[in-house]
């Protein structure tokens, strides 16, 4: 497959012998674009690669870290604005639950077929490329085929590495960000930025961007200081939600139903307003696909990855519905429509002097959250640097750490300008309509699977009426919004693929070269430790 931007690395019975035989050490490794390639030997197993060290309770976390972000602490108002009522918005998350989960095992599926880190990008490159994915065993498509089969998983990479998971995180931090240096700030009048430069818009900045420079060294020093920092930011996030449950449930057994009693008073008739509804519902479940995307670090991936999604998705479904059922009991509907953070009204209505325990539990949330889709991305990014989607150095790890380090630092840096450049909310706006598209291309690519490659073992499969299911469901959610609302951002998401477009025709197609391409790739390797993964000289 041709490397788009990259440094052409010699795959040869000799070059396969070098790394072999280089135990602890450095081999150099030769290339015919003149970049120097260096591969050191990891764990003994004679090359260097991701690890897998992520276990069942690990997987699980993953999940759940990413599922509960900022959305369910802060303004879970609009499923209930548009159904009307609270009984039918209680209906609206438990079945945003129940579509959230077969569009996981679906995934758990796709997951077990193709055995790569990437999720949608390696499900694209197998069903649509003919098995272009390293190592993916399939039969390679020649001609006019192979020219364009790789696309669907370019635009994936593009979309998802440039624009989509970097803006998102940025806006999470953000919240975690406001959360954390609240209680810092003087009261009174806010400071006008004219006035002085640390006012309360460049501290909320400023911490975000420290934040994510943490986020960043968390995820480049090791997976196994990951998994310990999601793992406790979880639990605790947890914690934080059985509190507000609890509290809900109290006033339910002082007999405190005034507001539920009014069951599904006021529902609406509008199916627009049931699309949207919906919308909202799923775009707070998003998150489910997660633990797909790290396959290649899964302990026993045909196993946990369905048992962690059969144990995740859930539970947040669980979490998110007894939430909202507390929040709903203590508040009015126009209470919870006209919260700028309905929890925080929550916690003030109900916590009394442990109200301390919201802005808490939101920047746990956000944080956790955070860092699992900068986790997540990164590999994604990995992947598509392997693969010749990216710059090729992006697929390098650390010789001694075993994390895609130039992954996590461009990412890193992409949030930071995210931060930098101000309001990004319209970006995630069409997000939701960005995601849905692919979501949909995933479960296309599962019917081709299945028809193409019946053959291929299948430790997990799901009725082939749940992909079809799904498929119809994303279409509805790429055009719903399209008609309710025309507005600019979607045009920005059709440019946004254009430009890619481009970029695949001009640097994958015609395998057009940047000459100072070989020198940075040089470069990013000497600083930062990095060599090719073993799979690249597999």
């Amino acid at each position: 497959m041709p490397k788009i931007g990259a440094a052409e690395l010699d795959t040869t019975d000799e070059a396969r012998s070098r790394v072999a035989q280089t135990k602890g050490g450095v081999a150099q490794q030769g290339n015919e674009g003149g970049g120097a390639a260096e591969a050191g030997a990891g764990g003994g197993g004679g090359g260097v690669q991701l690890k897998r060290e992520l276990g069942l309770f690990s997987a699980v976390n993953l999940i759940v870290g990413v599922m509960i972000g900022s959305g369910i602490f802060v303004s879970p108002t609009s499923a209930l604005q548009r159904s009307g009522s609270v009984g039918m918005c209680l209906v609206i998350w438990v079945v945003c639950g129940f579509i959230s989960l077969l569009g996981a095992l679906a995934f758990a599926e796709l997951g077990t077929v193709v055995p790569r880190s990437g999720a949608e990008y390696a499900y694209f490159q197998e069903a649509f490329a003919g098995g272009g994915i390293a190592g993916g065993g399939g039969k390679i498509q020649t001609g006019k085929t192979a020219k364009w089969g790789p696309l669907p998983a370019f635009l994936c990479s593009w979309i998802y590495v440039l624009a989509l998971r970097p803006a998102e995180i940025a806006v999470i931090i953000l919240t975690f960000s406001e959360y954390s240096i609240r209680p810092f700030l003087p009261d009174g009048p806010k400071v006008e930025v004219e006035e002085s430069f640390f006012c309360e818009q460049t501290a909320t900045k400023l911490m975000a961007i420290v934040a994510v420079g943490l986020m960043t060294y968390i995820n480049i020093v090791s997976v196994k200081l990951y998994v310990k920092v999601q793992n406790v930011f979880t639990v605790c996030k947890l914690l934080v939600c059985f509190a507000v449950i609890v509290g809900g449930l109290y006033e339910l057994c002082i007999g405190n139903v005034q507001h539920l009693s009014k069951g599904f008073e006021g529902t609406t008739t509008s199916p627009g307003d049931y699309a949207l509804a919906f919308y909202s519902g799923l775009w707070a479940y998003d998150g489910w696909s997660t633990v797909t995307v790290v396959t290649e670090e899964i302990k026993r991936p045909e196993v946990n990855i369905p048992r962690s999604i059969a144990i995740g998705v859930p539970l947040v479904t669980l979490v998110y519905c007894l939430m909202n059922l507390s929040y709903m009991t203590v508040l009015s509907i126009p209470e919870m429509i006209n919260a700028p953070a309905v929890a925080v009204v929550f916690g003030d209505k109900i916590l009394g002097v442990m109200t301390f325990i919201i802005p808490l539990g939101v920047a746990l949330s956000t944080f956790g959250c955070a860092l699992g889709i900068q986790f997540s991305v990164t590999r994604l990014c990995f992947v598509a640097g392997r693969e010749g989607h990216m710059l090729q150095a992006l697929s390098y790890v650390h010789m001694k750490r075993f994390t895609p380090a130039p992954a996590v630092i461009l990412q890193g840096l992409l949030t930071a300008l995210f931060i930098v450049g101000g309001n990004i909310v319209e970006l995630i706006d069409f997000a939701s309509f960005l995601v849905w598209i692919f979501y949909g291309g995933a479960m296309v690519a599962l019917l081709v699977l299945r028809r193409t490659k019946p053959e291929v073992h299948r430790p997990y499969k799901v009725p082939i009426v749940i992909p079809i299911f799904i498929l119809i469901v994303a279409l509805y959610l790429a055009i719903i919004p399209i008609v309710t609302d025309p507005s600019a951002k979607y045009l920005f998401a059709v440019f946004l693929i254009a430009i890619g477009v481009a970029v695949y025709v001009l640097f994958v197609q015609k395998k057009r070269k940047l000459p100072c391409i070989d020198s940075l790739t040089r470069n990013i390797q000497l600083l930062m430790e990095v060599v090719p993964s073993e799979k690249q000289l597999d």
